[in-house]
């Protein structure tokens, strides 16, 4: 009977690491997770600026081609 109580409170012990691992491992998933969550948010703000600073180079380049065809215009309208 001591023995077999001896297995049981060994075998409770073993239950009882086994979750506690089991738990730690879940926190840090869960860190990981959060951690993940965090970089995809940075990496779409860093995309979303990205993507402004493209438009408004793209807007500046499109008022400069406007500006020159125009000017190219008068230079048309001189020459005839």
């Amino acid at each position: 009977m001591d023995n077999n109580e001896s297995q049981e409170i060994f075998i409770a012990q073993l239950s009882y690491i086994g979750a506690a691992i089991s738990t730690l491992g879940d926190g840090i998933q869960a860190i990981a997770a959060g951690l993940t969550l965090e970089s995809l948010k940075n990496a779409n703000n860093q995309s979303s600026e990205n993507s402004t600073d493209q438009s408004q180079k793209t807007e500046s380049m499109q008022k400069q081609i406007d500006f020159l065809i125009s000017e190219l215009k008068q230079i048309k309208k001189i020459l005839k």
